[in-house]
C-alpha cells in the first residue's frame, strides 16, 4: 500500500484561525500570569473577560474627570455588557483576584490597585474608608 503525502493528510485537518482580539493584553503581567487568567476565563468566565474589565477600569482611571464622576452617578439600564455601571468591571476584576492562585493574584492587584488610587485622587468626592473596601459598590448603587 502507497504511502500518503504528508500534504495529503494536512489537507484533512481543519483550519483553525485566531479571532482578532478586541481587547488589548494587560500588560506587565507575567507569561504565568496571563496562563493564569486564560485558565480562569475558560473556567469562570468568558474570553477575555478579565482583559475587558481591566480596560474599562483603566479608561476610567485615565479618562476624562467628567466621565469619572459622572460614570458613577449615571442612570444605569441593568446589562453590565453595555458599560454604564463601571462598577460591574470593578467586581469582576475583585472576582478574579480572589479566584486567581497568590502570586498571579499580586501581580494582578498591583496594578488594579494603582488604578484605584488614581481614581480616588482624580475625584476627590469619592469616600474610602479603607482600600480594601469595596468603595465602588456603595458609588454605583448611589448610596453615597
Amino acid at each position: 500500500m502507497p504511502r500518503r503525502r504528508p500534504s495529503a493528510l494536512r489537507g484533512e485537518l481543519p483550519v483553525r484561525v485566531l479571532g482578532r482580539r478586541r481587547y488589548p493584553p494587560i500588560d506587565r503581567l507575567s507569561g504565568s500570569c496571563a496562563a493564569d487568567l486564560r485558565r480562569l476565563e475558560r473556567t469562570r468566565f468568558w474570553p477575555e473577560a478579565i482583559e475587558e474589565a481591566f480596560w474599562h477600569w483603566r479608561a476610567l482611571a485615565h479618562g476624562r474627570l467628567r466621565c469619572l464622576v459622572d460614570g458613577f452617578w449615571a442612570t444605569r439600564c441593568g446589562i453590565y455588557e453595555c458599560g454604564c455601571d463601571p462598577g460591574y468591571f470593578r467586581d469582576c476584576l475583585e472576582t478574579a483576584l480572589h479566584a486567581l492562585p497568590k502570586k498571579s493574584a499580586r501581580e494582578l492587584r498591583v496594578l488594579v490597585l494603582a488604578l484605584d488610587a488614581k481614581i480616588t485622587a482624580r475625584a476627590r468626592i469619592i469616600p474610602v474608608d479603607a482600600p480594601d473596601s469595596p468603595w465602588w459598590r456603595a458609588m454605583s448603587e448611589g448610596h453615597i
